[in-house]
């Protein structure tokens, strides 16, 4: 037993270093490739205009994340469902990047990715909850809810895309968290598949971190969402337990809360939700007057806080075998305070300084107006 738990451990890290290793190398010639072809931006930076920059990086990621796969897991049905289902997003993206799709093109194939998957037999299947216990869900509600669930992470990581790094970090965080609590369910296929996109997000992140060499475009971010939702699928699969469901909203909250805000706005100023905005976390950061690089830090943390919660969770549980346990309630609440404390600063500093920071700003303008 101990054997055969190492010998996973070790897959799980082996897959992890691999995907880095290839996506570090195989970096610099897709932005080679993305510069031949024409496919840069030129973002700017306060009153100035960056460097061009190439943004197809997401094809890297596809090739970091596919190799490891078909090196250390087996190409059984739901590895060939996540491959097929990865490969159908990054085309996707792929082509918004080089043609700019309408957005019902877009949207129609990710629901076409997010269906494969499914198709494989990757879809919330039974759910256990409290109280009742254990409850089949009908094939075509879970398939359905499942799909949804995709769509909405793979959006989710392509809304978040808006500065240097920030998409890949707090991926690279998920990963690594999904990998360990897939690991401690005993599921080594999903556990090493986020191992492997954690590994390929930190290579990533050599060349896209401030000031970034390279994008990973629609590409990239609807491969991340897409492995990522899948990956907290299979983790349902499992237990069906509401730990299981809850873990990850846990470990992806800066995303969902980011579009949920987003989306929120669009609706109330009756903006189509798919048209692009400054209104998203780390907009209103740079408003306040934080660098790019300090922006990102700040939501890295807060995804950090949130998976370090969301392990506590599942490594401490409070109410174990029918008796309390004192040290796991102390760890779970020390783990939730930092979590919610420092959604309170961010609270604090998006709202309560962004209202005090308009207010010199309206004195003067009242002044100049006299």
């Amino acid at each position: 037993m101990v054997w055969s738990e190492l010998t996973d451990h070790l897959q799980v890290l082996y897959g992890a270093v691999a995907a880095l290793v290839i996506v570090l190398l195989l970096t610099p010639a897709v932005g080679r490739s993305a510069r031949y072809l024409r496919l840069i931006e030129r973002p700017r930076e306060g009153g100035r205009e960056r460097p061009a920059i190439p943004r197809l990086g997401g094809l890297a990621l596809f090739l970091g994340i596919l190799v490891p796969s078909l090196a250390f897991l087996p190409l059984g049905g739901e590895l060939r469902g996540v491959l097929l289902g990865a490969a159908v997003a990054t085309t996707v993206g792929a082509v918004d990047d080089f043609r700019h799709l309408t957005w019902w093109q877009k949207l129609g194939g990710q629901v076409f990715a997010a269906a494969i998957p499914v198709g494989f037999g990757i879809y919330l299947h039974a759910f256990t909850f409290p109280f009742i216990g254990r409850q089949d869900v009908p094939t075509w509600l879970g398939a359905s809810v499942t799909v949804l669930g995709i769509v909405a992470v793979m959006n989710m990581v392509n809304f978040l895309d808006g500065l240097d790094g920030l998409a890949a970090g707090v991926c690279a965080i998920s990963g690594l968290t999904f990998a360990v609590i897939e690991l401690s369910l005993g599921r080594i296929g999903a556990a090493v598949l986020a191992a492997i996109v954690c590994g390929a997000c930190l290579g990533f992140l050599r060349h896209n971190f401030y000031p970034a060499r390279i994008f990973m475009g629609d590409s990239g971010a609807l491969l991340l969402g897409f492995t990522l939702a899948t990956i907290a699928v299979q983790g349902l699969l499992k237990t069906a337990a509401l730990a299981t469901l809850v873990l990850p909203l846990l470990v992806l909250a800066v995303p969902v809360l980011d579009t949920s805000f987003v989306v929120a706005k669009r609706l109330k100023s009756g903006q189509p939700i798919y048209v692009a905005d400054a209104r998203h976390l780390h907009h209103r950061f740079m408003r306040l007057g934080y660098s790019e690089r300090r922006t990102v830090f700040y939501l890295w943390t807060w995804c950090a806080t949130l998976a370090l919660a969301a392990l506590a969770t599942r490594f401490a549980p409070p109410h174990q075998h029918g008796h309390w346990r004192l040290v796991n309630v102390a760890v779970d609440a020390a783990a939730g305070l930092a979590a919610v404390a420092f959604s309170l600063y961010v609270v604090y500093l998006l709202e309560i300084v962004k209202l005090a920071n308009r207010r010199p700003r309206r004195r003067d303008a009242a002044s100049k107006a006299a």
